[in-house]
């Protein structure tokens, strides 16, 4: 009895498995049996020696994923010998129903192996007089490892202390004290909570260039012709694309001037991505002149960075 106590605490101290499924909370039904041993006592100085017994019942609960909440009635039976002095003189059985309201708490309730402790309380109904006569107040701690096989389904391994207040039997009282291995079957209801999708992953972002002019010029550097180059080049491994040249100023000038500068930026760059062979037909060119700055600045002031043209590759 000792030994089955000790592998049951061991069994709790368990490394907790891989993740099962999402836990759900709800209602559920169960079966379980196993092995009672009901310790020695005495009756009226009758020494009474019971036998390795057995013991089974059903239980029906509420799980609200970590905390359980149940009902569970269970029927217990142990052969025994009445002796005095050593000498045996009777043999029988000795017989118990419990029903009691358990608190239960499961430590990794999300996890397929889980550990678990509970206590419970209620009424108990013994041998007495006549069969489970004795009416007394039990019960009970547990502790186990609970097997959750997927969200409805869980097999449960605990140990137990089950113990009464003193039954009667012909006018005499006797200490009523058990240790059961119980193996258990769990069925929930209800459907396991739903996981939200993953959102979808952001856009991608179209390839773009950005080649920058002198002040009050079209013209294209050296470095503005090998960016131009990079974008052909990047047209090309697209295969069926779409170019759009973009031209800018910074807020020196007047407005309509900078716009019709915008525009000859923009033409400079369409030239030579064509000259990078880029179909002109997949170029469209924008002139936005001092409309859209990347530098926000005063009218009037010459901002290097607001003199480009962006190519976006789309």
């Amino acid at each position: 009895m000792k030994k089955a106590l000790v592998t049951a605490a061991a069994l709790v101290a368990l490394p907790v498995m891989a993740q099962a499924q999402t836990p759900s909370s709800g209602f559920y039904i169960g079966a379980e049996g196993g092995l009672n041993w009901l310790l020695n006592t005495t009756v009226g100085g009758v020494n009474i020696s019971p036998s390795t017994g057995w013991d089974a019942g059903g239980v029906i609960g509420y799980d609200f994923v970590g905390p359980r909440v149940e009902v569970e009635g269970v029927y217990r039976s142990n052969p025994a010998n009445a002796a005095v002095n050593g000498a045996t003189f009777a043999n029988g059985n000795i017989n118990q129903l419990g029903v009691l309201a358990n608190i239960l708490y499961d430590f990794a309730p999300g996890a397929t192996i889980t550990p678990y402790i509970g206590a419970g309380a209620g009424v108990g109904f013994v041998d007495g007089n006549s069969s489970l006569s004795s009416t007394v107040f039990a019960y009970q701690g547990i502790i186990g490892l609970g097997w959750n096989v997927d969200t409805n389904f869980r097999i449960n391994l605990d140990g137990r202390y089950y113990g009464t207040t003193n039954p009667t039997v012909a006018g005499t009282t006797w200490s009523n004290n058990n240790f059961s291995v119980m193996l258990g079957l769990q069925v929930k209801f209800g459907a396991p909570a739903e996981v939200a999708p993953p959102p979808p992953p952001p856009p991608a972002k179209a390839p773009s260039f950005m080649v920058f002019f002198d002040w009050d010029r079209s013209n294209l550097s050296q470095q503005a012709l090998t960016t131009i180059r990079q974008a052909a080049d990047a047209y090309k491994t697209k295969g069926n694309a779409r170019i759009t040249a973009t031209g800018h100023t910074d807020r020196s000038g007047p407005e309509s001037y900078n716009m019709a500068l915008s525009l000859r930026r923009a033409n400079a760059v369409k030239d030579a991505l064509v000259r990078d062979g880029v179909p002109a037909t997949a170029i469209s060119v924008i002139g936005k002149g001092e409309a859209d700055p990347l530098v926000p600045t005063a009218d009037g002031v010459r901002e290097p960075q607001n003199r480009r043209v962006e190519i976006v590759i789309q």
